[in-house]
């Protein structure tokens, strides 16, 4: 029988403030776009300080499969895709249809109905601009295997080789390789959207959160006695982050959007800032200040973060539809209230949906969060 292990609250707040920061990002693409002369400051904070989210999903993600795994047990591929076929693949499909059907009848076309089109949408997670992460996750979970194989064997050596090696690749991928020359529509296609499916971008935060969750009780330890030290690294992997962008900007003579698109999480500067935030984070909602204050809110929002994750980009739309209606500019301020009032509709919609489910409807979780009754 297998012992049941501890809860660890910290991942669950994790969980809630990357969703906050992933909501954070398509509400300053709003304020960009609909913002001549954007803030830059607050443009930053949106696009930048927020850049840890979508790669502490995979760490989480990666911890809460291996904390819950024996490797001295003998690994069962078939079961375990069957669990993540229920829990993300049967979502995946459910939202991307939705957002199919919806984008048809609001853009009153039927292109996105072509057999040929809808692979291609679902194989690439382009329903909608955030689905695109349970694409990736889905391909983690198909090379488990391989995550196991990587995990059993990593040391410290090993993972500061395969550190500067994410280093390279996701440089090479983002600022040098240019595949828009293909002539091959499907060749082409496949470099395209690489960012999509290749979950070599994200390798290194993966393998580290799987390593983390079966090294849990040392790295408590570490977390207990280097709190300070990782508080300092985080700090100064955020300088590094938010300097970059500046420099982009004022150095370079960049313009905001493409200083964002340069200062992104597969930059150096960005996977540098990716493992100091994850480690922050961790130690500070384990041990430090954050494990003291507001776990309450960080609790609700984790909880509900899988639901306000998938739903966000449709309160985007309405509520930027709401502000063109009515001639509402998006200003520093009405972006903030913007995102507040993007984070309150989807959460509250999570929160109704999952009790109406619970309680009547218990089909509505498992096709929209992938959540069953328990027998």
């Amino acid at each position: 029988m297998r012992i049941r292990k501890e809860r660890i609250p910290a991942i669950e707040y994790m969980r809630g403030i990357s969703m906050l920061g992933v909501v954070g990002i398509h509400v300053g693409s709003q304020y960009l776009v609909n913002n001549p002369t954007p803030n830059l400051q607050l443009l930053a904070l949106y696009e930048i300080v927020t850049r840890f989210s979508v790669p502490i999903f995979f760490f989480i993600s990666a911890f809460g499969l291996f904390y819950n795994l024996d490797l001295k047990e003998k690994f069962s591929y078939k079961a375990f895709m069957k669990r993540r076929f229920k829990t993300v693949l049967i979502p995946y499909l459910v939202w991307s249809i939705f957002y199919i059907a919806h984008y048809t009848l609001t853009h009153h076309t039927l292109i996105l109905l072509h057999p040929l089109n809808l692979i291609g949408i679902l194989f690439f997670g382009m329903a909608c601009y955030q689905l695109y992460f349970m694409v990736l996750l889905i391909w983690f979970y198909a090379l488990m295997p391989l995550w196991i194989f990587m995990v059993k064997r990593m040391n410290l050596c090993l993972f500061v080789i395969l550190f500067v090696a994410q280093m390279a690749f996701d440089y090479y991928s983002s600022f040098i390789m240019n595949p828009y020359g293909i002539q091959n529509e499907f060749i082409k296609s496949i470099f395209v959207y690489r960012l999509n499916y290749w979950v070599v971008h994200y390798v290194f935060i993966f393998v580290l959160g799987g390593y983390i969750a079966v090294h849990y009780d040392r790295f408590k330890l570490f977390m207990q006695e280097k709190l300070n030290q990782i508080r300092i690294f985080g700090l100064i992997s955020l300088i590094g982050m938010v300097g970059y962008y500046y420099y982009c900007i004022y150095v370079n003579d960049c313009s905001p959007e493409a200083a964002i698109n340069t200062a992104h999480q597969l930059s150096p500067a960005g996977l540098v800032y990716t493992l100091g935030a994850t480690i922050f984070l961790f130690a500070e909602f384990q041990y430090g200040v954050l494990s003291r204050i507001g776990t309450g809110a960080f609790s609700i929002l984790g909880r509900h973060s899988y639901f306000v994750y998938l739903a966000h980009p449709v309160a985007i739309t309405y509520l930027a539809l709401f502000m063109a209606k009515f001639n509402i500019v998006m200003t520093a301020v009405h972006s903030m209230i913007f995102y507040v009032a993007v984070v309150g509709f989807t959460l509250i919609a999570a929160i109704v949906i999952r009790k109406l489910s619970a309680e009547k409807w218990p089909i509505i979780n498992e096709l929209t969060i992938g959540i069953y009754k328990k027998k």
